[in-house]
């Protein structure tokens, strides 16, 4: 009866294997694969930096391997609030399924970019040119900062500045359309009409800017900017 023991236990190790065979697909499924998180995360910062201008690297950190959640059919990405994607920051990731779990995962976020600095000692109401630009390396985005050139070329500095200085939004503005106390024509728009007439413009306005101006019968109107006139909707 014990001839072949080692035989026997064969043949039974043998007969088990097609149950746990097609039982570890299923084990398998039921767990939430932590590439994917990773994965869901990375894609998640990519979206939200896109606009960023430079260069932005990412680098997600490996997530505990002691942390076992079940699978989840479609996870969603978050911010938390109050946080921002510069340096560590956390981003969370959640399942709303059955099985409703969040996790939070470090991720790491260089930016590398050129913010445009004064490249000479800049005056108050002096249009800027390319060479009166220079750059900036940084690491991180400050608020109203320019990048591009183009954001400041043909500008008007609104304040003076000294040589060095990184040059912000509110620093600038846009060259004057139309100045106070000049003659101006007047487009009064509206439904199925048109109707031009002359004006006095109250106040120094550029393209796009809202401003107001004087008729010939002493009417105060109001209007935008287009094209060196005021154009007033009805």
């Amino acid at each position: 009866m014990h001839k072949y023991p080692f035989l026997l236990l064969s043949l039974i190790m043998l007969s088990a294997l097609p149950a746990a065979a097609g039982a570890a697909p299923a084990a398998a499924n039921a767990v939430q694969s932590h590439s994917v998180i990773r994965d869901t995360v990375a894609a998640f910062v990519r979206a939200q930096t896109k606009a960023i201008p430079g260069k932005v690297s990412i680098q997600v950190t490996d997530i505990d391997r002691r942390i076992v959640l079940p699978a989840c059919p479609a996870l969603e990405a978050f911010l938390p609030p109050g946080s921002q994607l510069n340096g560590n920051s956390n981003v969370g990731v959640r399942c709303n399924s059955k099985q409703p779990w969040s996790l939070f995962v470090q991720v790491n976020v260089k930016i590398s970019l050129n913010m445009l600095t004064a490249g000479k000692t800049l005056q108050q109401g002096q249009t800027i040119r390319a060479e009166d630009l220079g750059t900036l390396s940084s690491e991180s985005l400050q608020p109203g900062t320019l990048t591009d050139p183009a954001q400041a070329i043909g500008k008007i500095m609104k304040i003076g500045i000294a040589a060095g200085q990184i040059l912000r939004h509110d620093m600038l503005r846009a060259p004057y359309s139309v100045r106070q106390g000049q003659s101006v024509q007047l487009n009064v728009v509206g439904s199925g009409f048109r109707v031009s007439a002359e004006g006095r413009a109250l106040n120094n306005a550029a393209e796009g800017e809202t401003t107001s101006a004087r008729t010939t019968s002493g009417q105060i109107v109001s209007g935008v900017v287009k094209a060196g006139a005021i154009e007033i909707i009805q």
